[in-house]
């Protein structure tokens, strides 16, 4: 039984799962029939089922974020986003995978990590868990790294945090990632600009 004086929580909850199959070959990822009992009856629901994603914060020495445009063919929009990318390769953590997307993207390496925050983009549909980490003390990377498709005109700006959470606010950024991500780097650094102040 769940501890009324816990605070509230995601819970994890196995299932028998009693058939999966694959109802959708996918180049990048592949969606799944799953059928399972629930509550006594046997419920069937369809998911993508994604390799998760890592995704950056980054903050340079005057408090700006990167934030870059790219071109998202489902939503038929150049949206704003932070730098993000799917955990693909085999082995390797998110952290790696965060410094690896700041590189590809942005041609930028950082020496101050931390992770902020890990989301469910859209756990009625998706399996999808992205990690977000904080990135600081930037510098430019060694290598400058060849874009193509959708990346080959990635735009690129650095704006106060504090615009970046406006232009959420008033529904100018639209991006889930990226809205998660300022609001917890903003709500990382108020904590420890009060535990400096103590």
């Amino acid at each position: 039984m769940t501890d009324p004086t816990a605070p509230l929580a995601d819970e994890p909850l196995e299932l028998t799962v009693t058939r999966s199959d694959v109802a959708f070959d996918g180049r990048v990822w592949d969606v799944r029939r799953d059928t399972f009992g629930y509550n006594g009856e046997a419920t069937t629901r369809e998911y993508v089922a994604h390799t998760g994603a890592a995704a950056v914060v980054a903050l340079d020495d005057d408090g700006r974020v990167l934030v870059m445009q790219q071109y998202r063919h489902p939503i038929r929009m150049r949206d704003w986003e932070i730098p993000a990318g799917l955990l693909d390769v085999e082995g390797e953590a998110p952290l790696e995978t965060a410094r690896r997307e700041l590189a590809e993207e942005a041609d930028l390496v950082a020496t101050r990590w931390e992770p902020l925050v890990s989301i469910r983009t859209s756990p009625g549909g998706s399996d999808e868990t992205v990690h977000v980490f904080l990135a600081r003390e930037l510098s430019a990377a060694p290598d400058v790294h060849a874009r193509e498709a959708e990346e080959a005109d990635i735009r690129l700006e650095w704006i106060p945090l504090e615009t970046a959470v406006e232009a959420v606010a008033d529904g100018r950024f639209t991006n889930a990632i990226l809205a998660v991500g300022v609001f917890a780097a903003v709500h990382r650094l108020g904590g420890e600009r009060t535990a400096a102040e103590g």
